[in-house]
């Protein structure tokens, strides 16, 4: 008989060692510190060690949950914000508010274009047909970091201190007509990696709202 056969018999025979509880005391297996312990003893040791990585996993997994209700409220008092708009420039200062105060972004800048309205603001600077071309082909959301080029422009002095971004393509539909950009000077605070749920969701909201304006 080989170990191999032991484990299965002991697979096969669940109600062994019910049936033969002296023998659980008799057995002694290595322990860490190299003193033998009884197989009970190394069982409830094991259990412990197990019960810890659980306990573990749930308090991070309660921490997600909890950063995640956090963001969530946020959203929705930016939701109710937006929807008590009665222009888009009070829809543009609610937006810049909500996103600084409430969810610490430092830099942002939107842009709108293919727009019935028209404003002496920077939100409505023309922008070039090759960045067009460009947010019409995000699908989602672009994060990473902050790279050279006309959208580091926007932010104006600002730019040389962005290190991080999120590109947020604003939609009419399928059209894109607009972007709204993020910028940070943490490196790690918009990363490709990152999940993207909230700042679609953004993206929805902003589109939504300014479009009652912008038509």
């Amino acid at each position: 008989m080989n170990a191999q056969d032991v484990l299965n018999f002991l697979q096969d025979n669940p109600d062994f060692f019910a049936e033969h509880p002296d023998l659980l005391a008799e057995l002694n297996v290595p322990h860490d510190t190299g003193a033998a312990i009884s197989l009970t003893e190394r069982q409830i040791a094991t259990l412990r060690e197990k019960n810890s990585q659980l306990q573990a996993k749930l308090s991070e997994l309660v921490g997600f949950g909890e950063e995640n209700d956090a963001i969530s409220t946020k959203v929705h008092r930016l939701t109710l914000s937006l929807l008590r708009s009665e222009s888009f420039e009070s829809s543009s200062q609610s937006l810049y508010t909500h996103l600084l105060e409430d969810f610490a972004v430092p830099h942002v800048q939107l842009r709108i274009w293919n727009s019935i309205l028209k404003r002496p603001l920077p939100e409505f600077v023309e922008v070039s047909e090759a960045l067009r071309f460009e947010a019409a082909d995000l699908q989602h959301p672009r994060c990473g970091p902050a790279t050279a080029g006309e959208i580091l422009e926007w932010f104006g002095e600002d730019a040389d201190k962005l290190r991080s971004w999120a590109l947020i393509p604003l939609r009419r539909d399928a059209q894109v007509f607009g972007m709204l950009a993020l910028g940070s000077e943490d490196p790690q605070r918009f990363f490709a990696e990152m999940g993207t749920l909230y700042v679609e969701r953004i993206g929805d909201l902003v589109s939504a709202a300014v479009l009652r304006y912008v038509g």
